[in-house]
C-alpha cells in the first residue's frame, strides 16, 4: 500500500517543491539541447557545403556544434553507428545499395521508405528528403551532343555501336562495382573493352569532357560543372541509376533529447533542390568561393538565418 504525505505539507512547501521541480525539468531540457551536436560530412564539394550549412544553421538555433567532414562514406556510416556522429546528410541510394545491400530495383519513394525502415532498426532516423537527387549520369561535351542530337543513354549506345573506338571515363570505383558498369552494360546491351575505358579522379572526368578528350563520362547530376563546362547530361532512359535523394539522418536518441531538431532540419531540407545545389557546387568548384561563404549566403538568401 502506497501512502502519499504530500497533502500533509503546508501549501507554501508544495509550491516551492513544484517550482524546484519545474526548474529542474527546464534545466534538464536546456542541458539536453546544450549538448554538442557532431555533424558529419563526406569528402566532396556537395557534402562539404551541406555539412557546413547545417553547422551554421544549427548554431544560429542555439546548438553547440562540432563539424567533422571530409569523411569517406563508410567511415561516416560507422561514425553514426558508433555514436561518434549525430547528424549527417546521406543519400537514399547509398544506404540502399552500399550499406543495406539491397539489389532490388525501387522507385525513389520506395527507396526512401525502404532505407528509412531498415535504418530505424539501427536507431537512425531519416527525416524529410530534399528535392535533391545527386545520382550518377552519363554526360557528353555539350557541343558534340547537340550536333549529333544525342539526348539519352540509349542514343549514346547506338553511337558506340557505330564507332566502337569511343572513349569513356569513369571514377576508380564504378567499373568494378556490383551495381556499376557491368549490370549497366547488360541493361543497355553494350560492352566496353579495356581500350574504351579511362579511369580517373571524378573531378578530372569533367575536365576531360570539357576539353573533348573523351566521348562520354560518368558524372553526378547535381555537379555545378555540368552547366559551367557546357556538358550534356544524358537521360537514363532505362532507369538504371537509383535515386540518391539527399536527406538529413539523425540518431534517434539525439532527436529524443532535442525535440525541436527534427522540425528545424526539415525546414532546412525543404529549401534545397537540384538547381540551387548545382549553383552552390559551381560557386565552389568553378568560381573557387569558400565553402563557408557559399553556405552562409544560401542560408541568408533563404531566410534561414539572420
Amino acid at each position: 500500500m502506497q501512502i502519499s504525505f504530500s497533502h500533509m505539507m503546508p501549501r507554501w512547501m508544495r509550491l516551492i517543491g513544484a517550482a524546484i521541480l519545474a526548474l529542474g525539468m527546464a534545466a534538464a531540457s536546456v542541458t539536453a539541447q546544450a549538448a554538442t551536436l557532431t555533424i558529419g560530412g563526406k569528402n566532396f564539394t556537395e557534402q562539404l557545403i551541406l555539412s557546413e550549412m547545417t553547422a551554421q544553421y544549427l548554431r544560429s538555433k542555439g546548438y553547440d556544434v562540432e563539424l567533422k567532414n571530409g569523411l569517406g562514406s563508410v567511415v561516416m556510416r560507422q561514425g553514426m553507428q558508433s555514436n561518434q556522429l549525430d547528424v549527417v546528410w546521406e543519400y537514399t541510394g547509398t544506404s540502399l545499395i552500399v550499406y543495406n545491400k539491397v539489389t532490388e530495383k525501387l522507385d525513389p519513394e520506395q527507396t526512401y521508405e525502404r532505407v528509412k525502415a531498415l535504418d530505424a532498426n539501427l536507431g537512425l532516423v531519416w527525416l524529410n528528403p530534399a528535392a535533391l537527387n545527386n545520382t550518377y549520369a552519363f554526360a557528353m561535351p555539350g557541343k558534340i551532343a547537340r550536333e549529333e542530337g544525342i539526348e539519352t543513354v540509349s542514343q549514346l549506345v547506338e553511337k558506340f555501336h557505330a564507332n566502337p573506338k569511343m572513349q569513356f571515363a569513369f571514377d576508380m570505383e564504378f567499373v568494378g562495382r556490383s551495381d556499376g558498369l557491368g549490370p549497366m552494360e547488360q541493361l543497355y546491351d553494350f560492352h566496353l573493352e579495356r581500350s574504351n575505358i579511362k579511369q580517373m579522379d571524378p573531378g578530372l572526368v569533367y575536365t576531360a569532357l570539357r576539353n573533348e578528350q573523351i566521348d562520354a563520362g560518368l558524372v553526378y547530376t547535381s555537379d555545378g560543372r555540368n552547366k559551367g563546362f557546357d556538358l550534356k547530361v544524358l537521360t537514363d532512359d532505362k532507369g538504371f541509376f537509383p535515386a540518391y535523394a539527399a536527406t538529413p539522418v539523425v540518431r534517434k536518441e539525439v532527436l529524443d533529447a532535442n525535440p525541436r531538431l527534427a522540425d528545424e532540419l526539415n525546414a532546412l531540407s525543404a529549401k534545397i533542390n537540384d538547381d540551387n545545389m548545382r549553383d552552390m557546387n559551381a560557386q565552389v568548384d568553378i568560381d573557387h568561393r569558400a565553402v563557408s561563404r557559399v553556405a552562409s549566403d544560401f542560408l541568408k538568401q533563404e531566410g534561414l538565418v539572420q
